[in-house]
């Protein structure tokens, strides 16, 4: 009898050390893991004039701007921290024309402008049962834009050159992951709403004909599949 109690009293010990052992292991199961999306993407900027700075061309009244769509292919890659809490960044660019609005209706501005949005968001993750996990992140973003030309309208005034200024912003996020199968592979549907603008600056020669602050405020909107692993 004593040897069964002495034995009992060995093993219990060990069995709680072995079930505190296993249970930081499981939760930590999905902690580390990577997911890779690869997704159709919808850019969908605004472009308005927010301040004229100089206007050496004389804007009538009411003029505006607008930016012109775009639907592209994005990757983002994201690496969870825990099962809850995730770092992410994507990788794409979005080619846009810039184009009058009100009294410049119809204007030619800016071809073939490009856009970088170099993003990093980090994201909490709700478990709502069968896989499905809705989420929500925000984070900074930069806005790396290149190889703007002066539109048809713009050059027919006396501009010879424009720049769009590379800027800061920050970004609002929601989206939903949706298992497929149990191998890791998912649905994604994702939305962005950023938050920054540009500075355009149309040069005539070695003068500034025109400068302007713009709100981009694009929303961005994919959906696609996704990985884990």
């Amino acid at each position: 009898m004593k040897e069964t109690n002495m034995s009992s009293r060995l093993t219990l010990p060990f069995a709680a050390l072995a079930i505190l052992i296993a249970a930081p292991a499981a939760a930590q199961d999905e902690s580390g893991s990577i997911q890779i999306k690869g997704f159709v993407t919808a850019v969908l900027p605004d472009g308005a004039i927010s301040d004229v700075e100089a206007d050496n061309i004389g804007l009538p009244d009411g003029s505006q701007t607008r930016a012109t769509d775009s639907v592209v292919p994005t990757i983002a890659a994201e690496f969870f921290v825990s099962p809850r809490f995730s770092i992410e960044t994507i990788c794409c660019v979005t080619p846009h024309d810039v184009r009058g609005a009100g009294a410049l209706a119809g204007a030619e501005l800016i071809d073939n402008a490009i856009i970088l949005p170099a993003t990093v968001t980090a994201k909490y993750h709700f478990d709502l049962g069968g896989g499905i996990k809705p989420y929500l992140g925000a984070g900074p973003t930069y806005f790396m834009i290149f190889g703007e030309d002066v539109g048809a309208d713009a050059a027919a005034l006396g501009a010879t050159e424009v720049d769009l200024s590379d800027e800061l912003g920050f970004v609002l996020q929601a989206g939903v992951d949706i298992p497929i199968n149990d191998r890791g592979l998912g649905l994604s549907l994702d939305a962005k709403r950023y938050f920054v603008g540009t500075t355009a600056t149309f040069n005539a020669g070695d003068s500034v004909a025109l400068r302007s602050h713009h709100d981009l405020d694009p929303w961005v909107l994919s959906t696609g599949l996704a990985y884990r692993f």
